[in-house]
Parts: structure tokens; sequence; C-alpha cells
């Protein structure tokens, strides 16, 4: 069993990673003066699921490195997870989350103030969180519920493979993964999704991925960076809880 301590700090360190790799990658394609831009979906898929790796496999050995509320919620529908411990794996995402993402505003601070400066400045909030191709809050809900169905069904499905993961002992499960090498197979599934998946929102898949870069992006000092679109934030919020439960349900039936 994780203790609190151990939680917060790898998913909060764990979070960190995943949203430096995301948010990076999002701003090394779409930002001025940046020596990928024009990169394309492809590269950022890869960004995100190599983050989703790095911030899992750091994170595994001290809280089991589930770095997103639908993970963590699914789990606690599916009997894993005790839900006694889904407040603190949350909030400890979510912070993360928002320090990953200032940590890409920083590492990204010239490249940001030339995108302002140029006379040619576009919005920056893709590169903290989501936004539909296409505004229609239903379509756009029912989306991110699918798409966040595709990640956690198939982890929790994982998680019955038996094995010694990071930080295990040997005869235990490895928390939500069940063995090591599917931390790296829920890598490439969230590639998958964003190359599949990702089209119609930008497959936010996870509240505290949108929500604490959002926060973040109100919050820094950007010159004219846009608006953080409050209207549109609870959609990746609330579709990606919806899929996690969906996900717990149809696990715990099946076993």
């Amino acid at each position: 069993m994780y203790t609190n301590g151990d939680i917060v700090v790898g998913e909060v360190i764990g979070t960190a990673i995943l949203i430096l790799f995301g948010a990076g990658v999002c701003a090394a394609v779409t930002l001025h003066h940046s020596k990928a831009r024009g990169a394309g979906w492809v590269v950022i898929a890869f960004g995100w699921g190599l983050g989703v790796l790095a911030g899992a496999y750091t994170a595994a050995p001290l809280s089991g490195g589930h770095l997103n509320p639908a993970v963590t919620v699914g789990s606690a529908v599916a009997g894993g997870t005790p839900w006694s411990k889904v407040p603190v794996y949350v909030l400890a995402q979510v912070v993360g989350a928002a320090i990953g993402a200032v940590l890409a505003w920083a590492l990204y601070y010239a490249q940001f103030a030339a995108n302002a400066e140029e006379g040619k400045a576009q919005p920056t909030l893709g590169v903290f969180s989501t936004a539909p191709e296409i505004r229609k809050p239903v379509a756009n809900l029912v989306t991110e519920v699918i798409a966040t169905v595709g990640l956690v069904l198939p982890l929790l499905f994982f998680g019955e493979n038996k094995g010694i993961g990071i930080g295990q002992v040997p005869g235990e499960r490895a928390g939500v993964y069940g063995s090591g090498i599917n931390v790296l197979l829920v890598a490439l599934l969230v590639v998958g999704i964003g190359l599949s998946l990702g089209g119609p929102t930008g497959y936010a898949i996870n509240p505290a991925r949108d929500l604490g870069p959002r926060v973040v992006h109100a919050l820094l000092p950007i010159p004219n960076k846009g608006s953080s679109d409050w209207g549109y934030a609870w959609i990746p919020v609330a579709g990606p809880l919806i899929g996690a439960v969906l996900s717990g349900l149809v696990h715990q039936a099946a076993f």
C-alpha cells in the first residue's frame, strides 16, 4: 500500500514530467523560432506518449504512476485504488501538472516572447490545454468519454497481467500496470489515441493534464496570450471522469 506522502511525491514529480514533455512538444511545434516548428501532429502524439513513459516510470516506485485522475478513478471503481486515496492522487496530479506547465513555459520563454513581438501573435492556450476543432459541447464530451475509455479500459486489463513491476515485491501486482513492461505499452497506447482519436478535441483524456496547465496559462504573464477558454474547461474534466467510471464498471463486470 502506498503511503500518502509517497503518493504526493510520486504523482507530483511524475505528472510534472508528463506535462513538461507534453506542453513542451506543443510549444516546440507551434511557437515561432522553435527548431521543431511545423513538425506536425505525429510529433505531438509521440511527445505526449514519451512523456507518459518518462513520468510513469519515474513515479511508479512511489505511487504506482497514475498521473491522471481518470486512471485513479477508474482503478478505484474497478476495486484497485482505495477510495480514501483518490483525493490525494488527484490533488497531487493537478499540482504536478501545474508545475510541469510552468517548467515548459520557462523552457520556451524566449519563444513565447517572440511569438508576441512579431505582430502575428497566435493564442498560446494550445500549448497548455486542449480545445475542440468544432465547438459542439455534446459531441466534444462524447469524444473525451470514448477516448478515455480507450485509455483506461485497456490499462485496467493490462493490470490483470501478473509480474514484477517497478518498485514491487515479487508476487505483488505493479499498481495499475500489472508489470513494468506494461508502462511502455500504455505509453504506446497514448500515442495511438493521439493519432487515431485526438483529432476532434486534442485528446485531453486526463483532467489534471488540462486543468492544471489551464490555470497556469491564466496566471502566467505571457504577452498577447489570448483567452484561457474557461467556458470549455469543464469538458476535458467531466469527459475523462465519465469515461473512467465506465471503464471501471466494465472491468468489474468482466472480472
